[in-house]
């Protein structure tokens, strides 16, 4: 049985799906009731409460383990959550981790990230560690202005970065948690090109076959707008990749190719899929 947690979010439910349908065992888990694919165990639980896991980890043989926003924050305890799979038996863990922990280690965030790596590593567990870098599922936060006023507001319009399918990163921990090969990996997961704001803008707006403008937001005004969902030095890590990206996050990597044994989907492809939440 393979415990997958953030079920109900962009990574983890195309995960549960994959897994699901590959005729594997697969309990998801999430703060709030959910639906779940047919033959899939769903268990409420709150990551920072890792007791609470107990029933969700019992008889599990893997662990994916995506940590919620809250979990980035000081004072969190991550590593109790491996501390509590190992307690339970679990023989494997896959961590999405994330690019800025090889790529800006010095960040807070970034840190403690790596903290949690290296505590996994040294746990005795079977593991595997991906670190993608933007997702293209960020753009849902624009969703709500493309219906309502045909605008994609962002920061750093053309500044540009591989972002990465959730779909991908999904697929790529599939294969980690259900093969042998790859236990010991250390994956970064990007998409297959460089691309700007503006021009995922242009992609959007081609799949829903009318104009969308583009406004550029200010660095303070994209922060404010974030910190909302996510902890304030998370948002102001996040932002600097985002507006200064260095040599290493502006690389393509051959990660999910080597995984996968296919190119990683570009961003046109994750905006046609999912262009219903944009209309």
């Amino acid at each position: 049985m393979i415990v997958v947690t953030g079920a109900t979010g962009n990574v983890g439910r195309p995960l549960t799906r994959v897994l699901a349908e590959a005729g594997q065992q697969v309990t998801a888990v999430s703060r709030h009731a959910a639906a779940v694919p047919d033959g899939v165990r769903h268990v409420a639980a709150d990551l920072a409460e890792p007791a609470g896991l107990e029933p969700a980890l019992a008889g599990a043989k893997a662990l994916f383990l995506l940590l919620s926003g809250d979990m980035h924050a000081a004072g969190a305890s991550p590593a109790d959550i491996i501390g509590a799979a190992e307690a339970g038996g679990v023989r494997r863990v896959v961590l999405l981790s994330t690019q800025g922990a090889a790529t800006r280690p010095f960040g807070a965030t970034r840190i403690a990230m790596r903290a949690l790596e290296d505590v996994l590593r040294e746990s005795g567990l079977e593991w595997a560690i991906l670190r993608p870098g933007g997702f293209a599922s960020n753009a849902l936060w624009w969703a709500d202005s493309i219906r309502t006023r045909g605008v994609v507001a962002a920061p750093f319009g053309d500044v540009g970065v591989p972002i990465v399918d959730p779909a991908d990163i999904a697929e790529t921990a599939a294969a980690c948690l259900l093969d042998d090969r790859h236990s010991g990996g250390v994956y970064e997961l990007t998409g297959p090109e460089v691309i700007t704001p503006r021009q995922q803008t242009e992609a959007i707006a081609a799949a829903l076959g009318q104009p969308v403008r583009f406004h550029d937001l200010t660095r303070d005004e994209a922060k404010a707008a974030m910190a909302q969902s996510m902890p304030a030095e998370l948002a102001e890590d996040t932002l600097t990749i985002l507006g200064s990206p260095n040599p290493a996050e502006l690389r393509v990597s051959p990660d999910v190719q080597r995984v996968l044994g296919r190119a990683p989907r570009p961003f046109a492809d994750w905006a046609a899929r999912n262009i219903a939440a944009f209309r």
